[in-house]
């Protein structure tokens, strides 16, 4: 079996203009999950900052997957009831727990 090391991942600054766009597109009408994993979403932005990814075996399809499932928490930062800095920690923290998840399968 090859253990990967996860990347250390940092939390970026919080995109504050991004973030008034993808609030404003959900409350018009738009899917949580269209703004998340459409172009120029969620995804799109976090992929840019943490492309390291790819070297632990996760590509931006994967990141898209976990962000998705951690939707919830990404729409309550986006509402106002979470911080950045919460929202962006736990999802470091599902994506190291998946990068240990596949190192454990021998994926």
């Amino acid at each position: 079996m090859t253990v990967t090391a996860a990347p250390v991942l940092h939390v970026p600054d919080e995109p504050t203009g991004r973030a008034e766009v993808w609030l404003a597109a959900v409350l018009d009408g738009r899917e949580l999950d269209d703004v998340l994993a459409g172009e120029e979403g969620v995804v799109d932005w976090l992929w840019t900052r943490w492309r390291s990814l790819a070297s632990a075996g996760l590509g931006e399809s994967d990141l898209r997957s976990i962000v998705l499932a951690y939707r919830r928490e990404i729409w309550l930062w986006l509402a106002g009831e979470r911080t950045w800095t919460q929202c962006c920690s736990g999802l470091i923290g599902r994506i190291s727990r998946r990068v240990a998840e596949r190192d454990r399968a021998g994926a």
